[in-house]
């Protein structure tokens, strides 16, 4: 079962609860990834990862909204050139090595090869490259209730979201957790959010967080083998074409000279004799 469109821009841009939510998840991605620090880069997001891209559309080199089939897909962002694009889960129209940042979100939990996901997330990140993966969190709140996108598709733990990082090639770099208040749209905890998120950072083993944050990254070992020897050539090898010294010719008075004291004429083949 996929996520509708219809119903993640409705949540994100029209609730209020949906609103907090993206402010929360917003500003815990740029503390981990600094606009700035992204500069000249490719940043990338896939599921309904949108509202997470805003922050690098002045900074980054190219910013690509990934919405796969089965969801839908919007113009975005509203008023400016379109940066969104519809694709198959597993076959997304970008270069290999060619993404420098990459989000997930609402992409996961409801794909149907999520291993197969992970591969061509694999693919697109160049060497290097950064996923910063938010998934649903089995032990909250967020992923039993219905009235929100975290409580459709299946959830995760920390160790399981890493786990399978790890069989797909990724190195875990970092986890957290965010939204601390409950799935809720009444006006206190709306507005103790940020409050919250912060006690919550702070004991986090003791509030249980909806959604889990972890951030991977694709590290590419240099290729190793008898047949990848590097070669270095020894003096003699470097030299091996110059050729060596001779010794200059003698100036013409000087064979001369040398032919006068032998007896013979310059031209002659056999010397004279007297008679």
């Amino acid at each position: 079962m996929h996520h509708d469109i219809a119903d993640l821009r409705q949540f994100y841009y029209q609730r209020s609860l949906g609103r907090v939510v993206q402010r929360i998840l917003r500003d815990r991605l740029v503390s981990r990834w600094q606009p700035a620090g992204c500069t000249g880069m490719n940043v990338a997001g896939f599921g309904f990862a949108a509202p997470m891209l805003r922050p690098y559309l002045p900074t980054a080199r190219r910013v690509t909204a990934l919405m796969p089939g089965p969801q839908g897909v919007m113009a975005w962002p509203a008023g400016m050139p379109n940066h969104s694009v519809l694709c198959d889960e597993t076959a997304w129209p970008l270069e290999t090595g060619s993404v420098d940042r990459l989000v997930i979100l609402h992409g996961l939990e409801t794909s149907d090869d999520p291993a197969a996901l992970l591969a061509e997330a694999w693919r697109v990140l160049g060497p290097g490259g950064r996923v910063m993966a938010m998934v649903p969190n089995r032990a909250g709140l967020w992923a039993a209730s219905d009235r929100t996108p975290f409580g459709l598709g299946r959830s995760y733990t920390t160790g399981q979201i890493e786990t399978q990082a790890r069989r797909a090639g990724f190195v875990p770099e970092w986890h957290g957790s965010a939204v601390y208040i409950p799935p809720s749209d009444r006006r206190f905890w709306l507005g103790s959010a940020q409050m919250w998120e912060r006690t919550g950072m702070r004991i986090s083993r003791v509030l249980i967080a909806g959604v889990v944050l972890t951030e991977l990254s694709k590290q590419v070992r240099a290729p190793i083998g008898p047949e990848l020897r590097v070669h270095v050539p020894s003096p003699l090898e470097i030299l091996d074409g110059v050729v060596g010294p001779r010794p200059a010719r003698a100036p013409l008075g000087r064979n001369l000279h040398h032919l006068q004291k032998r007896g013979r004429a310059p031209g002659s083949n056999r010397e004279e004799t007297c008679p």
